[in-house]
């Protein structure tokens, strides 16, 4: 059996077997498809767990790394999102009536943000939708077993098939991307516009490059076959070195998202796909921790297309779509009363945490550098009342403040307008830290950044 059949059969007994796999069962799987070329530079030896892989924590240390989408570029390891090809004559159908985005325009190549919600309009999944041909489409998410359920439910000419144990998928973002993608396949790629995509050759092997822009800067993807992703890392850590690439450990994958502004399933809400058999089975940790305390359950942690940024901007479609009556509802009944904003908290409160260690007071929960590392909630205050969420927080190296996302009412979401975030779990030593409401995101927007003249 080679590697990669060998990779795929543990996946399947691992998913199979579900919350009761073993750890020694899934071993295999747990290691990149590019672990022997990314073990050069882990000189620490450390490895971090996101979903059903391993990867390096950091390679150079979390600031260069953290600051390398700014500065130049890097190069990160996304092969543990899950990845699903949905093909055939009603494949489209399926897909439009599952996402509550349009698809009636959707070209060959393109990419699409694909939010799918159940029946009460919460989110239950989101990730990237790219069509691959007239009937054949990949969508790629944290995990994609929603809409595996969903698609079971229903008797489509079409068929969904897991394919992530099959490719790799890696980013390159920062504003030396294109160039660095440009030296590894050999031709230039500026034709490909934001959110779109095409075939090309690295040292020989096909892989589909992707204009995306998770960091908030000028981005590519690549996507292709495991069995030659060590050769891939390879190649573009060799086309980037006069560009100043850096290689992008786990510890330093989620900075980004915050600094753009992004909210990201399983860390800054929860789906509503875990109430359902449609629920990850990718993510086995991850229990929320934080000073919020939920008074309607698990829903708490879930959230509305509009509480992200997602919502329809001239008002809910006529068109069909899975949660539409639950948004014509909501829509009905003053549409959201929370909305994601930014913040920026105190540098003084947040020091005193940082060094309380060093003082005789009693020590309250230790903030993780640069980020937590799994989901996280802490509720935020004005004038002692509770009035939204924060998650996400973070040291952003490149602002020298530390961030944070928050879904907060709209009466108090104001840039400018100061608030306090409750820093402590339950039973611990808690403290108010001080923090302004600031406009999303924290950074000008560069994904769009027209490269014809790069």
């Amino acid at each position: 059996m080679d590697l990669t059949a060998h990779q795929r059969s543990t996946y399947e007994t691992t998913l199979r077997l579900g919350f009761e796999a073993p750890f020694v069962t899934e071993r295999p799987p747990l290691f990149s498809p590019a672990a022997a070329a990314q073990d050069i530079a882990n000189t620490h030896g450390s490895l971090s767990r996101f979903a059903q892989m391993l990867i390096p924590t950091e390679y150079a240390g979390w600031v260069e790394e953290t600051t390398a989408h700014v500065e130049s570029c890097y190069v990160g390891d996304w092969s543990s999102l899950h990845k699903v090809v949905v093909r055939g004559r009603q494949a489209l159908g399926f897909l439009g009536r599952l996402g509550m985005r349009n698809l009636a325009r959707f070209d060959i190549g393109q990419i699409k943000h694909h939010v799918q919600l159940d029946e009460n309009g919460w989110v239950a999944s989101e990730g990237v939708l790219c069509r691959l041909g007239v009937e054949e489409f990949v969508y790629t998410a944290g995990s994609c077993d929603w809409l595996l359920w969903q698609f079971s439910q229903g008797d489509w000419d079409a068929e969904a098939v897991d394919i992530s144990p099959d490719r790799f998928i890696f980013g390159i973002q920062g504003p030396a991307s294109l160039h660095t993608v440009e030296k590894a396949t050999g031709e230039p790629l500026s034709d490909i516009e934001f959110s779109r995509s095409r075939m090309a050759q690295v040292s020989g092997v096909p892989v589909r490059v992707l204009r995306t822009g998770i960091s908030g800067e000028l981005g590519y993807e690549l996507h292709g076959p495991a069995e030659h992703a060590n050769d891939i890392w390879a190649a573009i850590v060799q086309s980037g070195l006069q560009f100043g690439i850096k290689q992008l450990g786990l510890r330093s994958q989620p900075v980004q998202h915050i600094e753009a502004g992004i909210a990201t399933n399983g860390l800054d809400y929860l789906p509503a796909a875990i109430l359902s058999p449609g629920a990850p089975r990718q993510f086995r940790r991850g229990v929320p921790t934080g000073s919020f305390l939920p008074t309607n359950g698990v829903t708490d942690y879930f959230r509305k297309p509009d509480e992200l940024g997602w919502g329809f901007r001239k008002g809910v479609p006529e068109r069909d779509f899975l949660g539409r009556d639950a948004l014509v509802k909501d829509a009905r009944d003053g549409g959201p009363g929370r909305i994601l904003m930014g913040l920026v908290w105190d540098k003084r409160d947040v020091a005193g945490v940082l060094t309380s260690l060093l003082e005789e007071d009693e020590v309250p929960d230790q903030m993780e550098i640069p980020r937590g590392r799994g989901p996280h909630f802490d509720q935020v205050l004005r004038n002692g009342t509770p009035i939204g969420v924060a998650t996400g927080r973070t040291i952003s190296a490149n602002l020298r403040q530390t961030i944070s996302l928050c879904v907060i009412e709209q009466a108090s979401a104001a840039p400018g307008t100061e608030v306090a975030v409750l820093w402590g779990g339950p039973g611990t030593p808690q403290r108010e830290i001080r923090a302004t409401v600031t406009a999303l995101p924290f950074k000008p927007d560069r994904r769009r950044t027209d490269v014809t003249s790069l």
